[in-house]
Parts: C-alpha cells; structure tokens; sequence
C-alpha cells in the first residue's frame, strides 16, 4: 500500500530533527487509525516503506548516498519489508573496504539522526569478506542475509553477495535446514515446549511467527521460493494449507500489532497487562476478562495449527533436503500402520473411515518406545478426518474401547497421550476438553491454559510409573504401585479442571461429568464414584495443608473423615502433587512437598487407628517428648535442665512442633540467656525449608519487626506461628524461603540471624522496607478479602486474610495490628504462587474477643492499607 500523500510530503520537506520527529507522529497516528480498516499486511508493508524513505533521505542528507562504495541494505524482518509499529529496524552498510575516518564519521552522524528519532536500530558496517565469515560462524546472520534487500548504493556489491548467499557451499541447505531445526528446537525448549503460556510469545512461542518463518527460510534456501506459495507447485503444500498458513499469519500479524499499539513500544510477549486494551484494539470487546478470553482462544488455536502444520512441512523438507532420512526400514504394524524410522505412517488413508483406527493408531505408539512422531503424509490426513468430522468420537463404541485401552496401557498416558492432545484427539473425543482448549486462567499462580496445565498433571502422574523418578517422586512413586486401578486417577486428572470457564463451582460441575463419562464407558459404580469423588475434592489436600495447621489432631480428624478410606487417600495425594507441580514452574518446593507428605502420613495414621479411636492428644505429646528428649540425652543435655526448659511451654507447643523441632529449639536455649531475647536460624533445610526461631519477651510491635526483617532480606515468609509461653515471653516459628521457592542460603541465613538479632536488641530503630511492587499484580485488579470469625476460644477471634503476595503484605497488616494494640497469638502464613492466604487468632488489649466495633474498625483500617498497597 502507497504511503498517504501527506506523509510523503512532511518527509520530503524535513529539515530539522522537529521536523522528522512530527512526520514520524503523523505517521504513528495514521497507523493507529487505519488498523481497523485495512488489512494488517499493508500497514506493516507501510511502515517498512516509510522506514526506506526516512533512512534513503537521510542517507542523501549526511552525504552518503555519494559514496560509491558504499551499500545500504534491509536484513530481516526489516528486508522482507514487513515492520510492525515498533519493531526493529536491521540493516547492513556493505563496504568494498574498510571505510575513512570521514565516511565512518558520516555514518556515526547517521545513526545517531536515526537515535534522536527514537528508532530501535540494529545495523552493521561490513566488507563481503566480513559478511561472509559472520555468516559462515553465525546461522541467524546468515538467515538476515537470505531476505535481504537493497535500499541504495551500490548495487553490483549487493549482487555479489546475494549470488553468495544462494550459491556457495557455506551453510548448504542441509547444514542450513539441520540448523533451523535445532534453533527452533532450542527456542520451543526455552518456553517449556508448549504455546500455551498465559503470557504467550507473539514470536517465540512454539506456533508463533518464527515457525511460520523457519518454513520460508527453509524453503527460501533450499527452493529458492520467495513465497509459501510456491511450495505448492513443489508438492509440499496443499492449496487449502497455503490459505491456513496464510490466514495464520495474518491473524499472528494483526494481534502482534495490535500488541505493539497497546504497550506503545517493541514487545512481542502478550503480558497480562496489555492483554485487554490489545482485545479491544482487535475488536473483541471491553468487557474485561470476557474479551481477553475471547482473543487468547483464538490465538491458541492459531498457534496450534502452525505448530502442526510446521512440524509437517519440516518433516516433508527433511525428506527432500535429507535423502538419507526417507531410506529408513519400514516395519510393518499391522495390516493399516508401519513404522518408518522413529514415525508412524497410515498405509492407507481411507482406513480412517474406520473412526475407531485413529486411537489404534496412538494404541501402537504406547506399544513402541522408538515411535516419536507421527509421518507427515499421516498428519495431513489426521488433519483431512479432524475436519470432516460429524459429532464426537465418544459416540462410537468402537472408538470408547479404543480409547479406555490407551488410557489402561502401561505407556499410553504418555507419549501417546502427548500427541493425541498435539494433533487434536482429545478435542474431537471429548466435547468438554475443546471447551477447555485455550482456556484462560486468570489468578496469579497458573502459567498455562487449562488444556496445557491438564496435560501437564497427566504427564507428572505418568511419571510415578517410571521407577528413575522415584527420588523425585518418592511417596508417590511407592503408592501407584499398589495401586489396583491406575487409569482411574488418569481419569481424575482429566476431568479435575474440565468444567472450568463455565461459571460455578468447576469442582461439582467437573465431578457430574466424570460421573456421564463412566457411565458412557461402562465403569463400575464404585469406580465412576471414586473418579467423581477425586473431582469434587481434588483441592481439598492442598487447602487443608497450606491453610490449617496439620499438627492439630482435629484437622486431621476432619480430613480423615472426608477421605473416609486409605485408598481413596493414595489417589487424591498423587493427583494433588501432580496438579501443584503442573500448575506453574515456581510453586513447588521442598516446603509444599513437606506439608503433603506430612498430612498424607497424620492421615494414613487416623484412618488405620479408626476414626472412633483418635490418637489422644497427650499420647502425641508425650511419644515427641520422649524422642526429642533421647536426642537431647545423646548430645549431652541432663534430664532436669531439659524439664526446666519444657516447663515454660504449654501443651500448643509440643503439638506445633515436631520432635526435631523441639531438641532443636530446646538445645539453643539450654545454652541461653532466658532473660534475653534469642534468634537462631537453620543452616540447612529442615521441613522444607529455612526455620527461624525467635524467643523474646512479648510486645505488640514485636511481630511487625520480625516480618519486616525478613522481608527486607528478601526472603518470603511461608509459614508462621506464634506462641506463648507460661511465664508471658512468646515464640516465633517462621518458615522462610527465597524468592524461588529453595531455602536460604548458608550465608544468607545468617545475614537474616544478625538482622533479627539488631531489631530485639535496638526496638526503637526503624526499618524501613523498599517497596518492589510486580508490574503483573495491577493486571488482576484483585481487591484484598478481610474476614473476621468468631475462633473456637470465646475469648480469641480469628482474621483472615487474602490478598497478592506484595512484598512487605505481613509487614503492613502487622501494622495495623499494633495500631489497634492486638495480640497475636497464633498465625498461619500460606503462600501459593503470588496470592497470599494469611490466618491470625487475636485478642483486643484486654486479651479478650474482638467486640463488633473494634472488628468493624479493624476491618476498615486492613482494607484501607492493603488497598492503598495494591492500587
């Protein structure tokens, strides 16, 4: 498209940088303003054109364009002649030899107009010689040179070096297609191999613009085809996949630059924070998450089928540009399927009129280890079938036992599983799993849509099975091998998050699905209700680990109670480790797993004692006293300085801790001035994490120092707990990780030892806390949820809290605590992802209940603070 007359003539009349500066201006608004009425490819087809204008003209203004030996050319993106609003500007000053002091002074004055400008420039000044050894060290410039183009100079030097790009035995085209493949395998592998990020990279992202570019640049070099449509006539492409390919990119294009107006700069991950205005922009409403939702379908499904059809035509280019690879042995499968090399091939298309043939063909993926992918000329026809399908593949009884036989095969929940999902055959099974497919979650812990963060949970319980993973997944990888039934908590797996984005409760409308599909698939009533009971309760483990305290007897009373039976317990603790560990790459760790496996074993404990016969809490007491004090015994401790110290504890603190715990604590203070206040800090993990111990004499701000001393250190408090001892002092039990979830280095956990020791020691001295607020947590807009509930103890109240995980959060509720002179006197500090959910028992300054005044005040001054943190 023809740039706008008035843009030709501010460019042509420029004389000053102001003038420049406003002819860019115009030309921004212009772009701006015919987005939604032109198709995308002329805008970015626009802006290269005005770039080639601005950058000739300057060329003519700082006396190069006189300089005979001298080549300005476009490389990149730049030189295909598409340039989004932002995007970088790439060229080459090609140069017959290296250039005068004057000519470089030239180009230095050149380049800075272009910085004064505000443009993102890439450039390079280089001899052939130059050019030639970069592009024989360096496949990503050579791939720039490959769609270069000649803005002005010399173009007879141009020449030279294009004729050598094509036609010299540098980066052949197999050395150069064997290149591609493994930079785009190194690129899918950096964003965890899958498109399906919330946070997805408009070029990077696995089906992103660069697999759309590796197949022009594959078929560039080796076809010497300019266009994806010349691959037709070279039998790789179809016509209908050229319009996919091309309809693919258009879209990819339109939402990339609309990426690029709502973030006004170079930017090509969609961040939650430009997600909206980038819909609205696009055309998909205002209406907030509804719309956001509405553009992020669309472009998963996109990135989907560019992943796909990339694979294919790599797959076909291998072939032609590899012989080698196509003269592989061919072992036949059976009467429809063969295996060549690592792929599986339909023999004959028409054997998918049998719908029952496409699981088969997963079915001898399971049964073969060698089998990685799938043959191209069979993608193309999985493809044709997808298309031309009428309902869904579960209606067909032939295609339901085809499918419970992977989900049963020791194999099939794993590669097999992976490609069905890849290629689209959990979508045309299950109708709920295509409602899922692309599916936004918008909170502040998961990282992927709901389809992928699915797939994932599967994949981590296929992982139980496979004995190399038993140190990482040890207790689970000891209960699924007495597990009768495995394809159950399969099941589970898949249907825990299915009704997700159609409002209500997904747990409930979840378990009503799991409940049709086994009676469709002819389970058992008891296992079709054991698969509904994992999706009902599939949150149920993790909330009651990271939110009550599993060191009360009757919090594993009630969990037992719920679970009802051992077997039962086994399958919700893998799948709820399987689905923490899929939701992002950040929210397991060490403390997490501690939690689980503890509650996982109370729990086991209870259901084997009998719910009718709870262990008693002062048998509890006495079986950690008892092995706490045999440690202390063996490291030289007496009998009576042990009792004196337990003497100050009430009953709560041998409950809290475990027996560790305890010698540990009990030890340090032995050694102790009790007078004084105390710190100590483990070296190493233990439970999970970093402890920290404080013993001290009880004020109201004392908890307000502490939490800020750990925050400052740029450490995150992960569990709390407060205690009071029979002679008025109060011990503090944080658990405390870095930033990425490990426990804190050696030297780190001193640094936070000596600064709690200086916040006791110096009570006055303030400290201040640097404020370091994400930029993500604005994008959910979440309003911090103050709960105030009667506590069990009439004379207590307990206060929840949840909010984002800012840092300095416990410091400011803390604040307002010692504002209205509470007493802390129990805390549970649970962290998942960046969402913080606080528990507090307090009392007024009379140690009483808070009455309905103090809590509506209590209540208005936390909502104030954390609002104010939050906006």
């Amino acid at each position: 498209m023809a740039l706008p007359n008035k843009v030709k003539k501010l460019l042509s009349d420029a004389e000053q940088l102001t003038d420049y500066r406003d002819c860019s201006a115009y030309f921004y608004k212009w772009l701006q303003n015919e987005f939604s009425k032109q198709p995308v490819g002329n805008l970015i087809n626009a802006r290269a054109e005005f770039i080639d204008r601005l950058l000739i003209k300057l060329f003519h203004v700082y006396d190069l364009a006189h300089e005979p030996d001298l080549a300005l050319i476009a490389v990149g993106g730049y030189g295909r002649g598409e340039l989004h609003p932002y995007s970088d500007i790439d060229f080459l000053l090609l140069v017959t030899e290296q250039p005068s002091d004057a000519i470089c002074e030239k180009i230095g004055q050149f380049v800075t107009m272009l910085w004064d400008l505000s443009l993102e420039i890439g450039h390079s000044v280089r001899t052939i010689e130059q050019a030639i050894e970069q592009k024989r060290e360096d496949v990503t410039f050579a791939t720039s040179l490959l769609e270069s183009r000649l803005l002005f100079g010399n173009h007879i030097e141009y020449e030279k070096l294009k004729n050598h790009i094509l036609d010299t035995p540098i980066w052949r085209s197999d050395d150069f297609f064997l290149a591609k493949v493994q930079e785009q395998n190194l690129r899918h592998k950096k964003c965890h191999g899958t498109a399906y990020n919330l946070e997805p990279n408009i070029k990077e992202n696995p089906g992103g613009l660069r697999d759309l570019q590796t197949i022009i640049w594959v078929a560039k070099k080796h076809f010497r085809a300019e266009t994806l449509q010349e691959l037709i006539s070279h039998g790789y492409l179809t016509h209908e996949e050229y319009q996919e390919l091309s309809e693919c990119l258009e879209n990819l294009w339109n939402i990339r630059f609309a990426l690029h107006l709502a973030a006004g700069r170079s930017e090509n991950r969609l961040l939650f924070d430009h997600q909206p205005l980038a819909a609205e922009i696009l055309g998909f409403g205002s209406d907030g998450k509804a719309s956001v939702e509405r553009m992020m379908k669309r472009l998963f499904r996109i990135m989907s089928r560019v992943r796909e059809l990339n694979q294919m035509l790599l797959s076909y280019f291998e072939q032609s540009i590899l012989p080698e690879t196509s003269e592989q042995p061919v072992i036949e499968l059976d009467r429809s399927f063969e295996r060549v090399g690592h792929q599986i091939r339909v023999k004959n298309p028409s054997v998918f009129f049998r719908r029952d043939q496409l699981f088969v063909l997963f079915e001898h993926i399971a049964d073969n280890p060698a089998i990685t992918h799938i043959y191209p000329s069979t993608i193309r026809t999985i493809r044709q079938v997808r298309r031309r399908l009428l309902g869904d593949l579960q209606d067909y009884a032939a295609c339901r036992e085809a499918f419970l036989r992977i989900i049963k095969h020791p194999n099939g929940m794993g590669r097999a599983f992976t490609l069905m999902h890849k290629h689209g055959m959990l979508a045309a099974y299950l109708p709920q799993w295509r409602n899922i497919f692309g599916q936004m979650q918008f909170d502040l812990f998961h990282a992927y849509t709901v389809d992928e963060h699915t797939h994932k949970l599967i994949n981590n319980i296929y992982q139980y099975f496979d004995k190399s993973n038993a140190s990482e997944f040890r207790l689970c990888c000891e209960i699924v091998t007495r597990m009768d039934k495995p394809e159950l908590l399969y099941l589970a797996g898949i249907f825990h998050d299915i009704a997700k984005g159609r409002g209500g409760d997904h747990s409930e409308l979840g378990s009503v699905d799991a409940i049709a599909f086994a009676k469709l698939h002819r389970f058992t009533n008891s296992d079709g209700k054991l698969i509904s009971w994992l999706v009902a309760n599939h949150l149920l483990m993790s909330v009651t680990a990271q939110r009550k305290d599993i060191n009360d007897p009757d919090v594993i009373k009630e969990f037992a109670s719920r679970v009802k039976t051992e077997r039962q317990l086994d399958y919700l603790y893998c799948l709820t480790v399987a689905d923490i560990r899929a939701t992002n790459d950040n929210l397991w760790n060490d403390w997490k797993n501690t939690l689980l496996r503890e509650l996982y074993l109370h729990t086991q404990r209870a259901l084997r004692l009998g719910l009718e016969n709870p262990m008693d809490q002062r048998d509890q007491i006495r079986d950690k006293k008892r092995q706490a004090k045999q440690r202390l015994l063996n490291h030289g401790f007496t009998e009576d300085k042990i009792d004196l110290i337990w003497s100050r504890f009430k009953a709560n603190y041998f409950t809290a801790f475990s027996e560790q715990q305890i010698s540990w604590h009990s030890e340090h203070l032995i050694k102790s001035d009790l007078t004084q206040p105390s710190v100590i800090v483990s070296n190493k993990a233990m439970h999970g994490g970093t402890q920290v111990f404080v013993y001290s004499p009880y004020s109201g701000a004392i908890f307000a120092r502490l939490v800020n001393v750990i925050g400052s250190k740029k450490a995150q408090v992960q569990h709390a707990q407060v205690l009071t001892t029979r002679d008025g002092y109060v011990l503090f039990s944080f658990v405390v990780l870095e930033v990425n979830g490990d426990p804190i280095a050696s030297g780190r956990a001193q640094s936070i030892k000596r600064g709690l020791d200086q916040a006791l020691a110096d009570p006055r001295k303030k400290i201040r806390f640097k404020k370091n607020r994400s930029q993500r947590f604005k994008d959910f807009n979440i309003k911090p949820k103050i709960i105030l509930r009667p506590h069990p103890r009439k004379d207590r109240s307990l206060i929840e809290i949840q909010a984002v995980d800012i840092p300095g959060l416990l410091t400011k509720i803390a604040e307002v605590f010692q504002a209205h002179l509470l007493h802390i006197h129990a805390a549970r500090i649970t962290t998942v992802g960046e969402r913080a959910e606080d528990f507090f028992v307090v009392s007024n300054n009379e140690y009483q209940a808070l009455t309905d005044e103090e809590q509506a005040k209590i209540h208005q001054a936390l909502r104030k603070k954390l609002n104010a943190e939050t906006e």
